[in-house]
C-alpha cells in the first residue's frame, strides 16, 4: 500500500475455507482471495440489497470472525486490491487505523506538525484541540466507523485529510522521513480519488 510502511505490521493469516464455504476457497488461489475480498467489502459497506440467504450467512460469518480474531483476517483479503476499488479503499483505512493505534504518540506529533501546512485538510479531518494521542485515535476510530452509512465519501475524504496532514508533518519533523511522508500523501490522493468515485457511483 502507498503511504504506510505495511511491512512493519504483522500481516494476519488468510482465513481458511470454512469461513468462505459459500464461495471458492480464498487460501487456494490469490485471485479467488481478491474476489472474495471485493465481495465482502461490498457487503459490509453497501449492505445486502436483495434477500440473498448466502449473503446473510457470509456477513454473519465475517462479523463473527472479526469479533473473535480481529478485522485483520478480513482486511488481508483487501491488501492486493487496486487503490480505486472499494476493497482497496478499505485496506487503506484499515492500515491507517492500525498504525494510529500502534503509534498514537507519533501520529499525534506528526498531525500537530502538519496542521500548520494543511489548514483545509485539518478542517476536514475534524480533530479537536490539542491533538493528543487519544484525540487522534478517537478521530481515526470515528472516521473508520463511518464505513457503514450513506456518506462513505465523507469518510474517505476525512481519512484522506488525516493522511495528508500526517504525511506533511512527517516530512517536516526534525527526524522526518520525507519518502515515507510522500507515500502518506500518495495514500491521501488515493483516498480522495476513491471519494470522488464514490460520489459518482463508480466505486466497486
Amino acid at each position: 500500500m502507498e503511504g504506510l510502511t505495511v511491512a512493519d505490521f504483522d500481516k494476519p493469516a488468510l482465513p481458511g475455507q470454512n469461513l468462505f464455504d459459500a464461495q471458492p476457497d480464498p487460501a487456494s488461489d490469490p485471485s479467488e482471495a481478491t474476489a472474495a475480498g471485493h465481495r465482502i467489502a461490498n457487503l459490509l459497506v453497501r449492505g445486502i440489497k436483495e434477500p440473498a440467504h448466502e449473503d446473510h450467512e457470509l456477513v454473519d460469518r465475517v462479523l463473527h470472525l472479526a469479533d473473535e480474531e480481529g478485522i485483520g483476517v478480513i482486511a488481508e483479503l483487501w491488501s492486493r486490491a487496486a487503490a480505486d476499488s472499494l476493497a482497496g479503499a478499505l485496506w487503506r483505512l484499515y492500515v491507517l487505523r492500525t498504525w494510529v493505534h500502534r503509534q498514537p504518540e507519533r501520529a499525534a506529533r506528526e498531525f500537530a506538525l502538519g496542521k500548520a501546512y494543511a489548514p483545509v485538510q485539518e478542517v476536514l479531518a475534524g480533530v479537536v484541540e490539542p491533538p493528543g494521542p487519544q484525540e487522534v485515535v478517537a478521530l481515526v476510530d470515528t472516521v473508520v466507523r463511518g464505513i457503514v452509512g450513506d456518506h462513505f465519501d465523507v469518510t474517505l475524504d476525512r481519512a484522506a485529510a488525516f493522511a495528508h496532514i500526517v504525511g506533511v508533518g512527517r516530512a517536516q519533523a526534525e527526524d522526518g522521513d520525507a519518502p515515507s511522508g510522500a507515500r502518506l500523501v500518495d495514500t491521501a490522493r488515493a483516498l480522495r480519488r476513491a471519494a470522488e468515485l464514490e460520489r459518482a457511483g463508480a466505486l466497486y
